[in-house]
């Protein structure tokens, strides 16, 4: 039997609470609030020497005006790189960026990390 892995979404904050994106103090430019890497030149050569597990995409949108972070190498509507300090291990979660933004409190924060780390745990169990 198959083990089923599903896809998580959940909000922004959450990935910036859980997986604690930082500026890599050898990038150049000064993209995504200062946390990004760019596609090109010396921050794409940076980000390309980091451990994948540590990489993230944030993409454009292609049906509406949110932008989205994934985990790993993207090329099609990237905008930028990011560098974590917790490493998500292939860990199927999507991080919507609303065009409309709204924070989560800390109790929605507090939840969405707990969907994190059920993920994290199913991924660890055996295929039964």
């Amino acid at each position: 039997m198959n083990k089923i892995i599903e896809l998580l979404i959940l909000h922004e904050d959450t990935f910036y609470e859980y997986f604690i994106p930082y500026r890599h103090p050898k990038t150049k430019d000064d993209c995504w609030g200062g946390i990004g890497l760019e596609t090109y030149g010396e921050d794409y050569e940076l980000a390309k020497s980091i451990d994948d597990n540590y990489i993230w995409t944030v993409l454009e949108g292609c049906a509406g005006p949110d932008q989205w972070i994934v985990n790993g190498w993207h090329y099609v509507n990237r905008i930028c790189y990011l560098v974590t300090e917790k490493p998500h291990n292939g860990l199927e979660v999507d991080f919507r960026c609303p065009s409309n933004y709204r924070s989560l409190t800390p109790l929605e924060i507090k939840r969405q990390i707990k969907k994190i780390e059920r993920a994290f745990e199913k991924m660890k169990s055996p295929i039964i």
